[in-house]
């Protein structure tokens, strides 16, 4: 009596594509394309020597324009994306396509136009389209994918185009007039406002553009946005919470003119200008960050099921 036994099969239990995605997650793309790597060292060499003036003046902004100071803190919170994405990264399937080179070229177009029309905006902007463009090309529609959050929140370190800076400062300035004019009777203080101008019976009062808000409003924004990603894992949540920004930047910015003002009828003007103006304005922006706490400490009340609700 002959017992047969079975047959022990010898291939290997890992198919092709398991053992593909073991060495993807073992070696990401610029370890397995060395070539790769080095083609994108050499492209961003070529884009320090072409955008290093435009960069140059933009750090030169953060630094001598109050508005704007928060732009140091936007390359590094990138960085830190980028660090935080790097598994995510090395394990995405890199496909390059034809269609970046539209996007690449987009960007070029836009870099002519910026510094040819003395538009430092768009000179700017025309970076990120480049960016997006290269990452297009060299790494497909899913790097580019993965990578959008960064290139948006580089958005945030650019200021404002001056035609759109000013379009909304104004509209801030009379905005927080009014308020301010309507509150200070309140307290006894009688008023008569003319545009941006509070006349108050010690002394006129101008809301100027340093006063509009815009500054906190910038500011607070885009922290918004930092709190929103390290300290909450819903995005609607976080684009709420960004959003929230805005009303909170222009009411703080209320409250401290109408300080101001209360400060200038019933204790010193030189000292309501001077030293309460300006310390007035940190306080009021710590205030602003504890609001956007609480509104968080709030929003982490409602479950999540009425939330998707």
């Amino acid at each position: 009596m002959r017992i047969e036994r079975p047959a022990v099969s010898t291939l290997n239990p890992m198919t092709p594509d398991a053992t593909q995605d073991v060495d993807t997650q073992a070696n990401p793309w610029w370890l397995r394309n060395p070539q790769l790597l080095w083609g994108l060292v050499l492209i961003g060499v070529l884009l320090a020597l072409l955008y290093y003036r435009v960069l140059g003046k933009l750090v030169t902004d953060w630094w001598e324009i109050p508005d704007f100071s928060h732009g140091f803190l936007v390359p590094p919170f990138a960085a830190y994306l980028l660090w935080e994405k790097r598994k995510s990264l090395g394990s995405t399937k890199i496909v390059p396509t034809w269609s970046g080179v539209a996007v690449v070229a987009l960007g070029l177009a836009v870099l002519l136009l910026g510094i040819y029309g003395a538009e430092l905006f768009l000179s700017r902007v025309s970076l990120l389209i480049l960016l997006s463009g290269l990452v297009l090309s060299f790494g497909g529609w899913q790097l580019l994918k993965e990578l959008r959050f960064v290139l948006l929140v580089l958005l945030l370190a650019i200021p404002i185009p001056a035609i759109v800076f000013n379009q909304i400062t104004f509209p801030l300035q009379i905005l927080a007039s009014k308020a301010a004019s309507n509150l200070l009777p309140l307290f006894g203080v009688p008023v008569l406002r003319e545009g941006n101008v509070i006349e108050l019976p010690v002394m006129n009062l101008e809301v100027a553009e340093a006063c509009s808000g815009i500054r906190s409003l910038v500011s607070l924004f885009t922290l918004a946005v930092f709190y929103g990603y390290f300290l909450e894992k819903s995005t609607l949540r976080r684009v709420v919470l960004a959003l929230a920004s805005i009303p909170i930047a222009i009411a703080a910015n209320t409250v401290r003119i109408l300080g101001t003002g209360l400060c200038v009828q019933y204790w010193d003007p030189d000292k309501a200008l001077g030293f309460f103006h300006e310390f007035s304005g940190w306080v009021m922006f710590l205030v602003s960050l504890g609001c956007l706490y609480i509104l968080h400490r709030l929003m982490s009340l409602i479950p999540a099921r009425r939330e998707q609700a």
